[in-house]
């Protein structure tokens, strides 16, 4: 018996040292996942920057309304784009467009490249449909306001703003300031309901409508005479006309000035002084409007603010120029004898002329 345990007993042993020495069951894991390929990157297609704003490629666009002949604005207006380019680097484009309409319409159709020199009333339609801003506003021979004046031939019996009634009107364009706006406010206040009216094409065809009979009355830019030497200067409420006889003006000896008894003449009537010499003899002013805040320099509400400040530092340089004479401040051309800073806060009695006429740019087109 005790064999037989002895047996069993090295058998169990036996077999517990075989299962010890055994390879050990391996356990069960999940396969990899497969690493993900990314997708291969198509590369951006290269597109050229655009030009930049006053590159020889994209010049800058200097618009002047036509408020005098084209042909004098584009040789002066060429002045002063050179004297800016030779100052800055940057190049520009001079555009007349066709009307006061199509520079607003131009200024906010090419917001980041153009600037403009546009009036007061021009410059409120702009500002109020594209945010056009202004920078400068002219001065002319020590004054930042104008006046419309009525002008009416000398021999007429028109003696008063009532008299006007029924009259044919001739005025410089129906985006003028000084040439439409003001005085349509002017005859309505008065009660004045004109006859006919012509849209002359400028300050000066208007005063020429005049003077050739074309219509009754005109209306057109006012700036004080300039007196001699020695002389008493114009004053708010001094008489439009120069001080002494009418009979005596005439022009200087190379044609540049309108001169009576050494008085020069510097309002619209002046600007036809070579083709009708005794204008001031045959065209009579009748009345002054109230005071209007002069024309502007204007930028495209999206202009580059960096470009915008060496612009405004050259034009401010320009106009301390011998060449600004024969440019901005020549008498055939705008007649600014300087410029100042100017904000849109000046023009809130053009917005409200605006508003009294009912104007907009679509009654312009």
């Amino acid at each position: 018996m005790k064999k037989m345990y002895l047996f069993l007993s090295m058998v169990t042993v036996f077999a517990l040292a075989l299962s010890a020495c055994a390879p050990a069951t391996p356990v069960a894991t999940e396969p990899p996942a497969p690493t993900a390929v990314p997708p291969t990157a198509v590369p951006p297609t290269a597109t050229e920057a655009p030009p930049a704003v006053g590159s020889p490629e994209h010049p800058i666009k200097v618009l002047f309304v036509p408020s005098v002949d084209a042909n004098v604005i584009v040789t002066g207006g060429e002045v002063m784009a050179n004297a800016l380019k030779e100052a800055t680097g940057l190049n520009f484009e001079v555009v007349v467009p066709t009307s006061y309409a199509a520079t607003i319409e131009e200024m906010c159709a090419s917001p980041s490249d153009t600037m403009a020199f546009i009036p007061a009333f021009g410059y409120v339609l702009a500002n109020d449909l594209c945010g056009v801003d202004v920078a400068f506003k002219a001065v002319r021979r020590g004054w930042g306001v104008y006046w419309t004046m009525l002008v009416v031939a000398r021999d007429s019996d028109i003696d008063s703003i009532d008299d006007l009634n029924g009259k044919k009107f001739a005025f410089p364009d129906a985006g003028s300031t000084s040439g439409y706006l003001v005085p349509s406010v002017m005859l309505k206040e008065a009660g004045v309901t004109v006859g006919e009216e012509l849209e002359a094409g400028g300050h000066p065809q208007a005063v020429r409508a005049v003077y050739t009979g074309e219509a009754d009355f005109a209306a057109a830019f006012y700036s004080p005479w300039a007196a001699p030497e020695g002389g008493t200067p114009w004053a708010i409420g001094d008489d439009p006309e120069v001080p002494v006889d009418v009979n005596s003006c005439a022009l200087n000896e190379d044609k540049s000035k309108l001169l009576c008894e050494g008085y020069r003449v510097l309002d619209a009537r002046a600007n036809i002084r070579e083709e009708f010499p005794d204008v001031i003899s045959k065209v009579r002013i009748l009345m002054l409007s109230p005071e209007i805040p002069n024309d502007t320099m204007s930028f495209g509400p999206e202009f580059p603010a960096d470009v915008r400040a060496q612009i405004e530092a050259a034009l401010q340089a320009f106009a301390e120029s011998e060449a600004w004479g024969t440019s901005l401040g020549s008498e055939d051309f705008y007649g600014w004898s300087g410029m100042q800073p100017a904000e849109d806060a000046e023009y809130d009695f053009i917005r409200k002329l605006v508003v009294e006429s009912g104007t907009t740019i679509e009654s312009l087109r």
